[in-house]
């Protein structure tokens, strides 16, 4: 049999703890990623600056040589792709977001943004829009114009942080 002087002594000791809350480490896990959301903190241009019939490649620095050459020449295993025309330009910045935040455990996604070519002296907004955005993405550290096979100009390869 259990004392009323034992039952007290546990009682004061309960009383005082605080309950664990079992999601806190997933929560905190989540934010040391920070990709719990789609990107939302990007620009807009408001002239377009490429040529539809230009190439485009960017990389962060550390980003393998032979990564950029596997993107040149499409040496992919089907990545994701993402079709942008029909879309206005705010459209296209939202679904091109929701689209990498879906995919963000992939390596290589596949954009395509068209070449404009029937745009005002064949500059073409979508794909300017499109390399402006990608290069503000946290997640983006890498991508080029695709092989004509997948797109060509009208298109990129983009290689993303896991």
């Amino acid at each position: 049999m259990i004392s009323e002087s034992d039952k007290s002594l546990f009682r004061n000791a309960i009383d005082k703890k605080i309950p664990i809350d079992k999601d806190a480490d997933k929560e905190i896990e989540s934010n040391k990623t920070n990709w719990n959301r789609p990107f939302d903190s990007y620009s807009y241009l408001s002239e377009p600056n490429l040529r539809g019939a230009e190439p485009v490649s960017h990389s962060q620095s550390g980003v393998s040589p032979k990564t950029i050459k596997k993107m040149k020449q499409g040496n992919l295993d089907r990545p994701p792709s993402i079709d942008l025309h029909g879309q206005t330009i705010k459209e296209a910045c939202r679904s091109l977001s929701n689209f990498i935040h879906y995919h963000q455990d992939e390596n290589f996604i596949h954009v395509i943004h068209g070449k404009g070519f029937h745009s005002e002296q064949d500059l073409s907004i979508m794909k300017s829009q499109v390399v402006h955005y990608l290069k503000q993405h946290p997640q983006v550290l890498a991508f080029s114009s695709c092989p004509q096979n997948s797109g060509g100009t009208g298109a990129v390869f983009v290689y993303l942080k896991n």
